[in-house]
């Protein structure tokens, strides 16, 4: 015996919860399914408590930076100002029961449990069978992943859940991964006190962004006393009250504590995507510019692998929906995608690389403009490091690319995004007007030094 729906939404990260409840509203019956938190990771291990950790580091930095500026300061850091926040004002102490009422207020039926599809149009959970007859929109997301290195299975290692749920710090904390978890949790807890090393792989921290912006956190991190061994390979972990690694080139790091953060990967084969014909041991879920994935079924979020963001997902989500309901609307479109790595300062990045924009073969410009060196800036002093680098493609005349790295980065990344994603003419930002004195007013600087560079070419 199974129970009969119109949709079927598996999986309750921010787009799948938006979607059930959308889907609900436009009075299609709905059935939303996940054994786990109901808005997944991003409000109780992720965006806003981690952001609250951030804010709270932050806080401290700046009260630091009063001695020159404003007179002296006496800093004291309690973590357990923060965790009691975390605990209690993000995630009411993990507890979801909120969350459940706004989904089934909106009309949708919550199930609490590990689905996995069971052929076409039907989902599993437990001993029930829920048959969708319209759709079935999946967002389950992505679990961490630990990189196979010897001896590391079994130990106590943290992965962002721990990071983010510890009361009681530790001395010291190795943290395993330079990109934008690895580095955002780094340094908060070096501001607050632990002794932070950062172990990545790769040749240099973020390496997803500018090698600018890689060279500047290098910086801040080295000032701030966050040890960073890059292109270090991990050969053996080893755990004995403390944590040691043992490097390749016959190092050994050792901290109390052990953060991985070498990123995220989706588990297919657990919700049983090859019972309708899709690949279980891909890195994601193909899908069309309306998220279809297969006859019926809809993906979205961290699974469809056009990045990790909450906005990703929830822009995916629109699309989704209106699809369902047979409802004109715009098809997926990833070029002007915002990121914004909360260090201090702040990374924000949208579209192409430079490197990306050559290896594209695109006739490649690019301007900078030094944040310290600005107006603002000059007058910010204290934490004032940052870079705008902008990327445009020479024969149209627009960016393709850009970067706000600094304080408040991410607000000034706003501008840069609206110009990406319309395509508005690099001519035109070099004539509109910028506040004085803002830190967006760096944006002008590096629009200017776009026309000091010659067209290099196609190289």
């Amino acid at each position: 015996m199974s129970d009969q729906a119109d949709v079927v939404v598996l999986g309750l990260g921010p787009g799948g919860e938006d979607a059930a409840g959308q889907l609900a509203e436009a009075g299609l019956d709905v059935v939303a399914v996940d054994g786990d938190l109901v808005g997944g990771e991003c409000p109780y291990w992720g965006c806003v408590p981690s952001k609250m950790m951030i804010r709270a580091a932050n806080l401290l930095a700046e009260g630091r930076r009063v001695p020159g500026l404003a007179g002296s300061a006496t800093i004291e850091p309690d973590w357990s100002v923060v965790a009691r926040r975390i605990r209690d004002d993000a995630t009411d102490d993990w507890d979801d029961r909120a969350a459940v009422e706004r989904l089934e207020g909106r009309g949708a039926r919550f199930v609490r449990g590990w689905g996995r599809l069971d052929g076409p149009g039907r989902v599993a959970v437990g001993d029930r069978v829920f048959e969708a007859s319209r759709a079935i929109v999946l967002d389950t997301g992505a679990k961490p992943w630990a990189p196979p290195i010897t001896g590391l299975a079994g130990t106590p290692y943290w992965t962002n859940r721990d990071a983010i749920e510890v009361e009681d710090l530790p001395g010291s904390l190795i943290v395993l991964g330079g990109n934008a978890i690895g580095v955002e949790l780094a340094q908060v807890f070096s501001r607050f006190g632990v002794d932070v090393t950062v172990v990545e792989v790769g040749p240099r921290l973020v390496g997803a962004e500018e090698p600018e912006s890689s060279a500047l956190l290098a910086q801040v991190f080295a000032d701030e006393g966050i040890t960073v061994r890059t292109g270090a390979s991990v050969d053996a972990v080893d755990h004995d009250q403390r944590f040691t690694l043992r490097l390749a080139d016959g190092a050994d790091v050792v901290g109390d504590r052990l953060l991985v953060a070498t990123g995220r990967r989706p588990d297919l084969a657990a919700i049983g995507v090859g019972t309708i014909g899709l690949d279980e041991q891909a890195d994601a879920i193909a899908v069309d510019d309306y998220l279809r994935a297969a006859p019926g079924v809809w993906a979205i979020g961290d699974m469809t692998g056009h990045g990790a963001f909450t906005h990703v997902s929830m822009y995916q989500s629109r699309i989704a929906v209106a699809d369902i309901l047979g409802r004109p609307g715009a098809a997926a479109s990833y070029d002007a995608v915002p990121r914004v790595t909360f260090t201090d300062p702040e990374i924000g990045s949208v579209g192409l690389t430079e490197a990306q924009a050559r290896a594209a073969g695109l006739a490649v410009r690019v301007g900078t403009a030094d944040i310290a060196a600005s107006p603002r800036g000059w007058i910010h002093q204290a934490g004032n490091a940052g870079l705008i680098k902008l990327v445009e493609d020479a024969d149209r005349g627009v960016l393709v690319g850009a970067t706000s790295a600094g304080p408040v980065g991410g607000e000034v990344l706003g501008l840069l995004v609206l110009a990406v994603h319309a395509a508005v003419p690099t001519s035109s930002l070099a004539e509109m007007i910028y506040a004085y004195p803002t830190f967006h007013r760096a944006i002008e600087t590096a629009v200017d030094d776009l026309g000091d560079r010659p067209n290099d070419g196609k190289t």
